[in-house]
């Protein structure tokens, strides 16, 4: 009998590969993968079968990048990009074309976020020291949105996010402990500390709410902001300060809206916004910093001290383009760890993990685009919008991105429009017959147009953002009741204001 049982266990059925197929994601997503896989070569059968196939793929795609939170988009998208290079939508020298061009993409993914991962106990020591000795509620909502957006100009936001996510998570643990003598849930937690517990969750919410918008606003204002940004930078060939200074005329009165929002929400509550830290959990949190500080050698001073000299080597390695961006990170993991003692692969390993996995799903990207790229499906659309006048077409482009990326990935969205309208551009089709010099022109207003457009309105769900995506999937989000539609109702007022300030910027204050 035992033997049977045995065999039984060991034997392998149909439903055996289908619970492997993508892990734990839901039947219904397993099953609309499935058909996705099986319909794009029947619709080949079709007339204009290539381009309708393609059309499919994309908006299948997208789909993966919305239900991210189901299944990390990385396994469905490579299988869907897979079979378009099987089925001739693309080819693989079309693929390795893409990535060449995004080369430099790749190098910032992977060198950027792993030297910065190196200054995470400055950036602690930053965000801990701001949480603990301001106690006006909108001063330090604004000091903490302000960081975060300075912080994201020169550093990766998801780093930035992660360090905000740490902190939080930190003073969070220190204060449930103390109010459930230890126990490590909330029945632990007596009647007297409750209240102070529900109250520090909203506090929390706010505050890192606060912290993952400035992310988005100080990473539209420079090339290494977001991913995207280094990639129309490129295309464009400008330089750090270049861009900087092309994407001002936006992003900067989209900062000071961004930031006077952020005091608005604090001063009126609205939005689940405005809550205080109680008396009680500053004591406690006060006590233990006291005596974190305490325990401090000087060994570890000296390492916050080598973490600062290399975040200063950083911003002025930007600033002077003194290397291509992933140099520059490489250089930075170099600093850091030789000064710091960090010697062991094991240790470098780790700062690697945040980056490689979007930096995979960054080449299946490449893959889709390199498909819309042999397939021509942008050009319909690119064709539409440039039939506007010519004063009309960034506005509309920014609209256009804006909603895509609220949805879909930035760096997709980002990637398909800036190429396509630099065919436009090379072809001759923007702006026909006129001046080179205002043809040049138009270019650059529609590429801060697809920037900005891809980066500010982005802010109204998860979906938008990295770093609202990366919030939402952390272990913070269950311990303050954060959900996705609290996300979206709290970014509401940001996604507002923010993007119909940087719309009415794009179509009047920028030309």
């Amino acid at each position: 009998m035992a033997e049977t049982t045995s065999s039984r266990r060991g034997r392998i059925s149909f439903d055996s590969f289908w619970d492997n197929f993508l892990g734990n994601a839901p039947e219904w997503y397993k099953r609309a993968i499935v058909g996705f896989l099986i319909l794009n070569p029947l619709l080949l059968l079709l007339p204009q079968g290539h381009y309708i196939a393609g059309w499919a793929l994309v908006l299948e795609f997208i789909f993966t990048l919305a239900m991210a939170l189901k299944c990390y988009p990385l396994q469905p998208g490579g299988l869907l990009a897979f079979e378009a290079i099987v089925f001739q939508l693309s080819s693989p020298d079309t693929v390795m074309h893409e990535l060449e061009n995004a080369f430099p993409v790749l190098l910032l993914l992977i060198f950027m976020v792993a030297g910065i991962y190196f200054m995470k106990d400055l950036l602690l020591f930053i965000f801990t020291k701001i949480l603990l000795g301001v106690r006006s509620k909108a001063l330090l909502s604004f000091l903490f949105c302000f960081v975060a957006a300075f912080l994201s100009a020169f550093l990766d936001a998801l780093t930035v996010t992660a360090v905000v996510i740490s902190v939080a998570v930190g003073f969070y643990s220190v204060y449930h402990r103390f109010a459930s003598e230890s126990g490590d849930h909330d029945e632990d937690v007596p009647e007297l500390h409750r209240q102070d517990l529900d109250q520090f969750r909203s506090f929390l919410r706010g505050l890192v709410m606060h912290a993952a918008v400035g992310t988005a606003l100080g990473g539209v204002t420079t090339t290494v902001g977001e991913p995207q940004n280094l990639l129309i930078s490129k295309v464009m060939e400008w330089e750090f300060i270049e861009f900087f200074m092309v994407m001002a005329p936006v992003t900067l009165p989209v900062l000071a809206i961004g930031l006077f929002t952020c005091l608005m929400l604090e001063w009126t509550g609205w939005f689940g916004y405005g809550t205080k830290i109680p008396e009680n959990v500053l004591t406690v949190l006060k006590e233990y910093d006291r005596e974190e500080t305490a325990d401090r050698t000087g060994r570890d001073n000296a390492r916050l001290i080598m973490q600062a000299v290399a975040a200063l080597f950083l911003i002025c390695a930007l600033a002077f383009q003194l290397a291509e961006v992933g140099l520059v990170g490489l250089s930075v993991i170099v600093l850091q760890t030789a000064l710091n003692g960090i010697v062991e692969e094991h240790q470098l390993g780790h700062a690697f993990e945040e980056a490689l996995p979007f930096t995979a799903l960054l080449a299946v990207f490449f893959a889709i685009v390199a498909v819309i790229h042999d397939q021509h499906l942008f050009t319909p659309v690119i064709d539409y919008v440039l039939s506007f006048e010519p004063h009309l077409q960034p506005g509309v482009f920014y609209i256009a991105n804006g909603f895509l990326s609220a949805i879909s990935d930035n760096v997709f969205v980002a990637t398909v429009y800036i190429n396509e309208v630099k065919e436009a551009y090379v072809a001759g089709d923007l702006m026909p017959g006129a001046d080179e010099s205002l043809r040049r022109q138009q270019f650059d207003l529609l590429a801060v147009a697809i920037n900005t457009g891809t980066n500010i309105p982005s802010v109204a769900t998860p979906n938008g953002q990295a770093a609202f995506l990366f919030l939402l999937t952390s272990s913070l989000a269950p311990l303050i009741r954060l959900s996705y539609g609290r996300m979206v109702f709290m970014a509401l007022p940001y996604t507002l204001t923010m993007g119909i300030t940087g719309w009415m910027a794009v179509q009047w204050i920028l030309q």
